[in-house]
């Protein structure tokens, strides 16, 4: 059990590598963009982002995941190579489809880019790009599936490097613009694109089986609608805030988001990227499903002991981000947003019951549930309650996303999780978290706020949490210290 927890601490450590690289060069970059780009452009270029990672999510139709199923799958086992060239050949067709309907468009409906901001040649770019990302990430899940975390992890890190670089020589040696950003990205998922065809010759079987099709796209799409479903639930608030309050509370309510999200950054999506391929490897072992709970359980209480340490210093992060004192009531929303994430991490674990069993068909559901209630609320509560209704909502969508998955996955493969141990973590956590409300910011506070930070795993052995071995490691840091060195050694 100890080295299946250490193997599943492993991979999420190598994996979040691959998520830490785009945030720090992100930041690197951005004044840069600022410089050399107007308010205009800036603005068009953030849209337009965020509207190529929403296709590139779309047209992989769900099949990193398909892939990592089938990967991992007795049943499949013999047309792994077979399935790789099948969704390989379905993919890149719908991605050329994509840039022939645009092309079409462009030519058909050209008025519509009367703005000299918003240019045909971005949407030309961005389809290319969106193939190029999209057969990336069928890709890079297959390394995924083979639990090769560290090259799944080094291949993104350099094809940011990659795009970062190109990005510099672009926007500051020939003043490219919007475009240049978006060539550079084009030339960076490409180059990456080619490497890795290469690399996974020797794992393709020219053999296009519509079996296997019929099975990934039932297994797939629905969570495309899943994931898109995140993205109205992550993502409405900012654009209902704007409407209803203005531009000003957004800007706090944003920034606040963008501080809980160091959580999702450094724990939750690297557990997310490394628990699949992880739990189709024990699914069907002896204890399968205890060590399905104890993920639960050691996963919650890192999100949780997170969501205390970001909480209580979140007024001094606030403080590094902005200078300006109008910015720092965004510390207000933290707290909140944080939990919501936590519930959204451990949602991850809760859909185990749909995932091993192949019923996929309710995440989409669940998901576009979830997303809009909070759409819902939000239009009700922010007028009267600002910015905090948006966060409260927030949370209250995820709980209930993660109750209504937790209900319908055990329908299909029920896992006995420690739910007293669960909410305990959630009360503790929660009530450490909102010191932040009492703690003024200042140096004189910071050992405060460490001793509660420090105090989260010895409160939880008071409330009688641990079970006897948890508390040999809790009470021997030399045992902590050896398992820590045996999954560095491996990483290495």
């Amino acid at each position: 059990m100890i080295e299946r927890l250490k193997d599943t601490l492993r991979d999420a450590f190598i994996y979040s590598l691959s998520n830490i690289a785009p945030k720090i060069i992100g930041v690197v970059l951005l004044p840069i963009y600022t410089a050399y780009l107007s308010r205009a452009e800036f603005g068009s270029w953030d849209l337009l982002d965020v509207t190529t990672n929403i296709l590139a999510e779309i047209f992989l139709l769900g099949q990193a995941a398909s892939i990592i199923f089938i990967n991992n799958s007795n049943e499949y086992k013999d047309k792994k190579q077979t399935a790789l060239f099948t969704l390989t050949l379905f993919l890149l067709s719908v991605c050329i489809l994509l840039i022939l309907f645009s092309e079409f468009f462009i030519t058909t409906f050209g008025n519509i880019f009367d703005n000299p901001v918003i240019k045909p040649i971005y949407l030309r770019i961005i389809v290319w790009i969106v193939l190029f990302r999209t057969l990336n990430n069928l890709f890079l899940s297959k390394y995924r599936a083979d639990e090769k975390a560290l090259f799944f992890s080094s291949v993104s890190i350099v094809k940011l490097l990659i795009i970062a670089a190109l990005t510099l020589y672009f926007l500051i040696k020939l003043n490219k613009g919007i475009e240049g950003i978006f060539f550079s990205a084009l030339i960076g998922e490409a180059v990456v694109a080619i490497f890795l065809i290469i690399k996974l010759l020797g794992h393709f079987k020219l053999k296009f089986d519509m079996e296997i099709l019929r099975f990934s796209i039932k297994f797939g799409v629905p969570l495309t609608f899943a994931s898109l479903g995140i993205m109205l639930l992550n993502l409405s608030d900012r654009y209902i805030i704007t409407y209803l309050i203005g531009t000003e509370a957004n800007a706090l309510y944003g920034l606040g988001y963008r501080i809980a999200g160091i959580l999702n950054m450094f724990l939750i999506m690297p557990f997310g990227l490394s628990l699949m391929p992880i739990a189709y490897k024990y699914y069907g072992q002896p204890d399968d499903k205890r060590f399905f709970s104890k993920i639960m359980t050691y996963s919650t209480f890192l999100f949780i002991w997170g969501c205390i340490a970001i909480s209580l210093f979140s007024k001094e992060i606030v403080k590094i981000f902005s200078e300006k004192p109008e910015y720092y009531d965004a510390y207000l929303v933290v707290p909140v947003i944080l939990i919501s994430y936590a519930f959204s991490g451990m949602r991850l674990t809760a859909s185990l019951g749909m995932m091993l069993t192949k019923n996929t068909k309710h995440i989409a559901t669940i998901t576009l549930g979830a997303a809009i209630l909070n759409i819902i609320l939000n239009f009700i509560f922010i007028p009267y309650f600002g910015i905090m209704a948006a966060a409260i909502n927030t949370l209250i969508a995820f709980v209930l996303f993660y109750i209504v998955t937790h209900i319908i996955s055990d329908k299909y493969y029920k896992i006995p999780y420690e739910k007293r141990k669960i909410i305990l973590l959630i009360v503790v956590g929660s009530v450490l978290s909102s010191f932040v409300y009492l703690l003024p910011a200042g140096i004189e506070y910071i050992f405060v706020k460490v001793m509660l930070i420090v105090l989260f795993p010895f409160i939880l052995y008071l409330l009688k949490f641990y079970e006897n071995i948890e508390k040999e490691y809790l009470m021997n840091p030399k045992k902590i210290f050896d398992a820590l060195k045996g999954i560095y050694s491996k990483n290495n």
